[in-house]
């Protein structure tokens, strides 16, 4: 079966590519690198810079016929989505149109999109589920619910299949940002950390466990929206708490205001997944944040 996979340069792109690798399916590249890095890509993989709004991308699908396609591609910065909507629009909505369309006029069998917790906006109850209430407080979380419709359109219309992956604050080795890279890279360096609030709460899932979700819900017959979450709720005051005591590094932080867009509390019920899609978290919280301090330490000494 050959897979493609757009943002395959990209933080989650680049473990999803090496886990279909390793379960030897054939796998073709695709990032714009606007953001990704080109030292993420995998070796004797095929790879295509471009653009997924690029009208050239239908060549790529002549060309290499995917029986499937993981759409990782996005603008994914909430601040960035803030400043810039029409850019987050153009990437999110219009480059997920894209995709769809060159994935029913070449007959893919499955589109795994890549969605987020954020179109929950500040939930009233908690642990979240997939039929909870939604509520976008930031462009790109409205871009992302936007893109999601099209997605079930398309299977509605044109039977094309997909599962929406609504993905909790996935974090490792090779982020380029995000709460837990920046925080770790402050301590790491000697400087304090900047928190901002720190009461609110994220679901921490480890981004091998959501390599291993993008490739069950490639297996499995089952289509639909699947939240993949570790189910855990965790203060930002918490999470730098832990990274000090493993890192054995104290610092005074620096506490600021909450950012605009910012959601207060958040934790998504995983037992859709975990009953659909075969699939469960087997990292937990410490044991994700020792490989990811592990890799950075390593960086930091080399």
């Amino acid at each position: 079966m050959k897979v493609l996979v757009t943002g395959a340069a990209g933080f989650i792109g680049s473990y999803v590519v090496r886990a279909l690798v390793k379960e030897n399916y054939s796998v073709i590249a695709l990032d714009n690198l606007s953001t990704g890095n080109e030292g993420n890509l995998v070796a004797d993989v095929p790879f295509y810079k471009m653009d997924i709004t690029n009208s050239e991308l239908e060549a790529v699908f002549r060309i290499e016929r995917p029986d499937y396609v993981i759409h990782l591609a996005a603008q994914s910065s909430v601040l960035n989505s803030m400043i810039n909507p029409m850019d987050d629009c153009q990437a999110n909505l219009v480059g997920t149109l894209n995709i769809l369309r060159l994935c029913k006029q070449f007959e893919v069998k499955k589109c795994i999109f890549a969605s987020t917790a954020a179109v929950y906006g500040n939930p009233s109850i908690l642990p979240v589920t997939e039929e909870s209430k939604l509520a976008t407080l930031s462009f790109y979380a409205l871009s992302k619910l936007s893109a999601e419709k099209y997605v079930q359109l398309y299977e509605n219309l044109f039977g094309l299949k997909s599962c929406i992956l609504r993905f909790s604050n996935v974090y490792g080795p090779m982020q380029a940002g995000g709460v837990i890279t920046s925080l770790l890279n402050r301590l790491l360096n000697g400087e304090d950390p900047v928190i901002f609030d720190g009461n609110q709460t994220r679901d921490f899932i480890y981004v091998k466990d959501v390599a291993k979700a993008c490739l069950q819900s490639l297996i499995v017959d089952k289509t639909g929206i699947f939240n993949i979450s570790s189910s855990t709720e965790i203060s930002i005051q918490q999470l730098y708490e832990e990274l000090s005591r493993l890192t054995g590094v104290e610092s005074n932080p620096i506490y600021e205001s909450i950012r605009d867009g910012e959601i207060e509390r958040s934790v998504l019920s995983n037992e859709k997944a975990i009953a659909s899609l075969n699939w469960s978290p087997t990292y937990s919280f410490v044991d994700g944040l020792e490989e990811t301090i592990t890799h950075y330490a390593n960086l930091k000494l080399s």
